[in-house]
């Protein structure tokens, strides 16, 4: 059995257990590429990333597909990911993309501002989206304006904290304040590679759930 078949196995588990069987909607990710990332890149961990939120997006995007996004303090669109096309991914479309501004210093509302214009502006659906963050640390806290603002739309922030630095910005997603519903998520890992499959979808998915019903009963989901 290939990786990403264990992947999507383990994840297909836990959407059960959490009732998200049958759930269609579109997933993203979004990558750090600020410079404290190098060594995550480098090591394959960035990858890793990718292929495990693809599982889940192979379960719950009717075509399979994962779409992504990296950022420092410039940001780029990157073609979807999926299981005919994820191998290598991060090298061929990241690494070795000149086009790519890649490890300066991180600005995450500019990412998160095309996220939003893609989803409610450029491709407006019915269909919720779940939103992966993957962030290193250093957070800028102009995210609490696009968390706010989007509270309305169909989009759910998970942000996962991979690594050893500064999360304060994100560790007070929970408590923050002004929004029609709860439509935001954190949590950190301190060794992506030592959470195994099922635990991290465990954690990935622990408030999906509840923003699903909740943003049914405030009407923003049908």
């Amino acid at each position: 059995m290939s990786t990403i078949s264990l992947k999507k196995s383990a994840a297909s588990i836990v959407l059960e257990k959490k009732k998200l069987t049958g759930v269609v909607a579109k997933v993203g990710i979004v990558l750090d590429i600020s410079g404290s990332m190098r060594k995550l890149y480098k090591e394959g961990i960035v990858q890793e990333a990718v292929e495990r939120v693809l599982a889940v997006a192979s379960q719950f995007d009717d075509d399979g597909s994962l779409d992504v996004w990296v950022y420092d303090n410039e940001f780029s669109r990157l073609p979807s990911v999926t299981e005919k096309d994820f191998t290598n991914y991060v090298e061929k479309q990241i690494l070795m993309n000149e086009s790519i501004h890649k490890f300066g210093r991180n600005d995450e509302p500019k990412v998160m501002e095309d996220v939003i214009r893609k989803y409610i502006k450029e491709e407006p659906s019915e269909e919720p989206v779940f939103l992966v963050f993957i962030n290193d640390g250093g957070c800028k806290p102009g995210i609490k304006k696009f968390i706010v603002e989007s509270s309305i739309q169909p989009i759910f922030w998970q942000f996962v904290g991979i690594g050893d630095s500064n999360f304060d910005v994100l560790r007070k997603l929970d408590t923050m304040e002004g929004r029609i519903v709860d439509n935001a998520n954190f949590f950190h890992l301190d060794d992506l590679k030592k959470v195994s499959d099922e635990d991290l979808y465990n954690q990935l998915l622990d408030e999906f759930p509840m923003w699903l019903k909740e943003a049914k009963e405030k009407r923003i989901l049908r």
